[in-house]
């Protein structure tokens, strides 16, 4: 790129007005260029578009044009090449590909800038920046969504405890269980959907705060950046971050839901609990005791759901005090916006590749459905079903659950001459309902754990990923 020293690039695009120099540390301190580089790719994108608007407009000539693009597009390979110099003298991504273009092509790269400021440019950038990263997330939420659907179609038989409290309540299918994630994964991917449709509006135009005295069409380069529409107020436009909070937020909830998610895949791998394995590569081992399997990869997602929530915070923070309209204060919303990005992707792909290797101990499962007296309830339905009250029945059952605790039996195992002591209204037949088998397929109903319900459940959800 030829000479690029800091010397060179002390005299600041926006110098004209100073009469001494930054303050080395203040340069430091107030530069972004460190973490904003990586919208290279949006700012060049939207500097193309607006020269291509103010050529629209007889701004620009169309030679001027075809060599301001030339001269970014040469840029874009540069960095891309790793070749390119960032200056931290020349503070953002923004004023560094702008003094590199003029330094290329001379002075018609001074006229790139007409009509815009920094404040809507970088606006631009974020956005064009986060509606990429949601397809992104939208792409991964996708593909562990169908990793759950085929987990669940092999499990679909399986049967487990359900609990409440994390107390055995009633027994479940695997593969219902399993279901549950899948409908807390599509809420989170219509939440993003959703907030897509607020990102994707253009605030470039709106200049510093107030617009532009330039005849510019900001429909068209609306358009030609793939926004639904310009912002409607130049104000707004160069101060909103709700579209970061909104997102941060969505992202809050998803990272909240995989650490529900790793909590129960860290019980559930544990000696105590025994139901599923993971493989090896998503565990590690202990440097002092050698029979150790630890969940590490489902631990650090748990971990990483306080991080994310973290930058939501921040986020809010950060925009809680701000008068309208742009301030230096928002500078500070790229760092939280794009780690939480990139540890929601991390934290999806993590799991989009552990959960296919996932396997079930399915005697495990069973024996513990067993314990806790899981069919109680479905003891009570069967009496209501005969006739009797279910208050009444509560109690009778509750009685019958006494004396399987005194005789160490689960209530499948108690004689029917037992029972009947409790109520003369149960037969032989009760004991169809008292078996875990009975009892999983007795909820048979939209939304219930009855295999052919989840079976008609995966078809559904499948039928919708494919529409994606």
């Amino acid at each position: 790129m030829g000479s690029n020293s800091e010397d060179n690039k002390s005299n600041k695009l926006w110098g004209g007005r100073f009469t001494e120099a930054t303050d080395a540390f203040v340069a430091r301190f107030t530069a972004s260029v460190s973490f904003d580089k990586r919208l290279y790719q949006q700012d060049i994108d939207g500097s193309i578009a607006h020269a291509r608007m103010l050529e629209k407009v007889a701004i620009l000539t169309a030679h001027e044009l075809a060599t301001i693009v030339d001269g970014l597009e040469a840029i874009r390979k540069d960095i891309e090449a790793e070749k390119f110099d960032w200056s931290v003298a020349l503070e953002d991504v923004h004023m560094n590909i702008e003094s590199a273009l003029t330094e290329r092509i001379g002075e018609v790269g001074k006229k790139l800038h007409t009509g815009r400021s920094r404040n809507d440019q970088v606006a631009t950038d974020i956005r064009l920046y986060v509606r990429t990263e949601i397809d992104g997330i939208a792409d991964l939420l996708t593909r562990l969504q169908n990793a759950i659907l085929h987990l669940a179609d092999r499990e679909a038989d399986t049967i487990m405890p359900g609990f409440t409290h994390l107390q055995a309540a009633q027994p479940v299918s695997f593969g219902h269980h399993m279901m549950a994630w899948f409908e807390m994964l599509e809420r989170d991917y219509t939440r993003f959907q959703d907030c897509r449709k607020r990102v994707n509006l253009s605030p470039l135009g709106a200049a510093a705060l107030a617009g532009t005295s330039y005849p510019i069409d900001r429909e068209y380069t609306a358009e030609l950046l793939g926004f639904d529409r310009p912002t409607r107020n130049s104000l707004d436009s160069v101060s909103d971050r709700d579209f970061a909070i909104e997102l941060a937020a969505a992202a809050s909830i998803l990272m909240t839901h995989l650490s529900r998610f790793s909590e129960e895949l860290v019980l559930w791998t544990s000696a105590q609990f025994g139901f599923v394995n993971l493989p090896d590569r998503f565990c590690t081992g202990s440097s002092i005791m050698p029979q150790k399997k630890n969940p590490d990869v489902p631990e650090l997602v748990r971990g990483k759901a306080g991080r994310v929530t973290g930058h939501l915070v921040t986020l809010l923070s950060l925009m809680k005090a701000q008068p309208l309209a742009y301030n230096k204060d928002n500078q500070e919303d790229k760092e939280p916006l794009f780690d939480l990005l990139d540890t929601v992707k991390d934290c999806l792909f993590a799991y989009a590749e552990m959960l296919p290797a996932l396997s079930c101990n399915q005697d495990a499962m069973y024996a513990a459905a067993r314990q806790g007296y899981a069919t109680a309830t479905d003891l009570a339905d069967y009496l209501v079903k005969r006739g009797m009250a279910f208050r009444d029945a509560h109690e009778v059952v509750g009685k019958a659950v006494a004396r399987a605790i005194e005789q160490q039996k689960d209530l499948a195992e108690l004689s029917l001459h037992d029972l009947q002591q409790f109520s003369a209204t149960i037969e032989a037949d009760v004991f169809d309902v008292l078996s875990l088998e009975g009892s999983i397929n007795s909820r048979n109903h939209l939304g219930g754990t009855a295999p052919v319900q989840v079976k008609a459940a995966i078809a559904r959800a499948s039928a919708e990923l494919a529409k994606r």
